[in-house]
């Protein structure tokens, strides 16, 4: 069986357990605490070392979700997750434009390490004060011709994970054809 391993990445409140738990197969193992830092004015637990979850598209493929957390304190666990990874998804809530630069810096820190597919993921576009996509992206260092797959997903919707897990997915098979 051919399996994936898949972190899910971004700023606290992005909705990275909440992405998980809408599509996993088995109860997910979470590492929630409560929260002690600057956290706690956002919400009262946090992930700590990772979320796992797991997905199975056929008898033949299975994916692995890790997330992370967070907050860059635990940034050992970023890099512990990712070298393993097959691609990785990075959680940008369109409603908190003060956590870009953090959003920034995981992805920095992520692609320092590994060269591997990834995409961005916006969340909470229903939100008050969401921004674009073109401006998220922007916000991001990118432009519109070097920018990695954006999609608009809803973590609490699970078609729409599975949709953009899809979306992961035919990148990755494409990725790999092409370097073939």
């Amino acid at each position: 069986m051919e399996l994936m391993r898949l972190v899910i990445t971004g700023p606290v409140s992005a909705g990275k357990s909440t992405f998980i738990h809408s599509v996993s197969e088995i109860d997910v193992v979470d590492t929630d605490a409560i929260a002690t830092d600057e956290t706690k004015e956002i919400k009262a637990k946090t992930t700590v070392a990772m979320d796992f979850g797991k997905l199975r598209f056929s008898p033949e493929f299975a994916m692995h979700l890790y997330g992370t957390p967070g907050q860059e304190r635990f940034d050992f666990m970023w890099d512990l997750l990712i070298r393993k990874a097959h691609a990785y998804i990075l959680l940008v809530a369109a409603n908190q434009p003060q956590e870009f630069r953090s959003a920034r810096r995981i992805m920095t820190f992520m692609n320092q390490r590994v060269q591997i597919p990834m995409m961005i993921g916006i969340t909470h576009t229903d939100c008050d004060k969401a921004w674009g996509t073109d401006n998220i992206a922007i916000a991001l260092g990118f432009s519109a011709s070097n920018s990695p797959p954006l999609q608009v997903v809803n973590p609490l919707d699970t078609s729409s994970v599975a949709q953009t897990l899809l979306t992961l997915v035919q990148k990755f098979d494409t990725a790999a054809t092409t370097n073939s």
